[in-house]
């Protein structure tokens, strides 16, 4: 985890919030027997609450020191590797080229390397994710000229989901808290997070580590440096220097859980040079970019890019976690990642789609009594929503202001008067139209009936002239032109007509 550099912080512990996009989430940790309260079967989820003033003087449980660690803190690093070489077909193969950190053993090495063998499902469903995100790491780390252990990190601290957070508030592949991000200039706001953004926080991270290489000469102190901030490091060196100890990684006393941080990672690493040596295997990840950055020029609704590429939009979020309100920031970046298959088709369809189309907005012109929290309830948006789309510092409006309400994510409410059976009425429209009647279910919105039939917001609002004070109703009939393709299989009762 990225902690801030300070002293005075504390050791917190990793939690995980396994999501629909995400499958499990972080390698637990086995139960250690000062814990206390984690299962043995959820062996990564612990962190020992030592406070970091206290941790150079705090008994180990497990010390370093009785690992055969290598004296690698003062070593110089050996000579890179070109991992660029087109001839690595296969990501692993480039990665195993790169691994230049001396091998570590030891009973914590090999106890994190038997958990990775007794839980292949949870490898699988990690370097499933990875495929996603692991060549940009890879060519970022190579760029830096970084030991390829660096790239597998995300596995130590993620388990490579940008959803992964921490009790800390820590999240994102790289787990970054919040103040530490702002410390490497990840931004955040109501529209985007960087510490969510995955080329932004694997830069950040990459800079963060860089510097903590430069400070102590070491990658293992680097990364000890990285989960439990640098001041702990540092307290711990020079309570060693104050006893005439030494000031190696395998020397010092750091909190339990940063202990096993390092021991950690180098068993996975051990896990992606020799998979076969553990009776895993890894499924090959291609040695090519599975992403590109398209300028999408000014704010676009993430369901718009959706279509436009021809991907659901739960496999654009996947990619572009930073936007975590259904489109890009109104004031940038305007860059969103698609697959690279799917890139002439965005950029084409981007330059054909009017402006209207782009967002959905509404103009709300203020009148005596109105505030930003009825306003935000009467359009089904947040106050934050409003405030930043318009540039407000304050809650204070004025008679007369207009303001611009950004639609795209509306949460219409939905009246509860009955449940009608749903039910879909269609009829031809020419070879490649039908046209669909939809009736309103609970729980549905504009929103969330564009995804369903791969329209947009504005064109709902169009067929059924809606505008932005409608209210959906239960049952009510909902007019959409779409794809034959489009046609719910799933439904109770369809009708066609000619």
């Amino acid at each position: 985890m990225a902690t801030a550099p300070t002293k005075t912080l504390r050791f917190a512990g990793l939690a995980v919030l396994l999501t629909g996009l995400a499958g499990c989430a972080m390698a637990p940790l086995p139960q250690l027997a000062s814990s206390g309260s984690v299962p043995p079967s959820d062996p990564n989820t612990i962190k020992t609450e030592i406070p970091r003033k206290a941790a150079a003087h705090a008994p180990a449980v497990v010390k370093v020191g009785e690992c055969p660690v290598p004296a690698v803190s003062n070593t110089p690093i050996g000579r890179a590797v070109n991992t660029s070489d087109i001839k690595y077909t296969n990501l692993w193969n480039r990665i195993r080229a790169g691994l230049r950190l001396p091998h570590m053993e030891g009973p914590l090495v090999t106890r994190y390397e038997q958990w990775f063998a007794s839980n292949p499902q949870y490898v699988d469903n990690m370097v499933q994710r990875a495929n996603l995100y692991l060549y940009q790491i890879v060519q970022d780390v190579s760029k830096r000229n970084m030991p390829m252990e660096i790239a597998l990190l995300p596995a130590i601290e993620s388990a490579y989901s940008p959803d992964a957070y921490s009790r800390s508030a820590a999240i994102g592949l790289w787990q970054f808290e919040p103040s530490t991000g702002r410390i490497w200039g990840l931004k955040n706001n109501w529209w985007y997070n960087g510490e969510r953004d995955i080329i932004a926080s694997t830069n950040a991270a990459l800079d963060f580590l860089q510097s903590l290489h430069n400070q102590f000469h070491s990658w293992n102190l680097a990364l000890a440096a990285y989960n439990a901030g640098q001041g702990t490091v540092e307290m711990a060196i020079a309570h060693n220097q104050a006893l005439g100890l030494g000031t190696h990684y395998r020397e010092l006393r750091l909190p339990l859980q940063t202990e096993h941080y390092v021991p950690k990672l180098m068993a996975f690493v051990n896990i992606v040079r020799d998979p076969a040596k553990f009776g895993l295997t890894l499924r090959a990840i291609p040695n090519s970019p599975y992403f590109v950055r398209v300028n999408t020029g000014s704010q676009v609704d993430l369901s718009v890019i959706a279509r436009l590429a021809d991907m659901s939009l739960k496999q654009l979020y996947a990619i572009n976690p930073g936007f975590t309100h259904w489109a890009t920031a109104p004031n940038g970046p305007h860059t969103i990642l698609v697959p690279v298959a799917t890139k002439a088709a965005l950029i084409e369809g981007l330059s054909q789609l009017p402006p209207q189309d782009r967002m959905q907005w509404a103009r709300h012109r203020v009148v005596p009594g109105d505030t930003l929290y009825g306003i935000a309830r009467e359009y089904g948006v947040s106050v934050a929503s409003i405030r930043s789309t318009n540039h407000l510092y304050s809650n204070l409006l004025r008679v007369g202001q207009s303001l611009l309400i950004p639609m795209a994510g509306r949460q219409l409410v939905v009246s509860r008067h009955h449940s009608p059976r749903p039910e879909v009425t269609l009829a031809r429209r020419g070879p490649r139209l039908v046209k669909i009647i939809h009736r309103v279910r609970p729980g549905d919105t504009l929103w969330s009936i564009a995804e369903r039939y791969r329209v947009y917001v504005g064109q709902l609002e169009r067929w059924n002239v809606l505008n932005a004070h409608d209210v959906l109703r239960l049952g009510q009939r909902i007019l959409i032109w779409a794809s034959p393709s489009m046609v719910p299989s799933a439904m109770a009762k369809t009708r066609v007509t000619e």
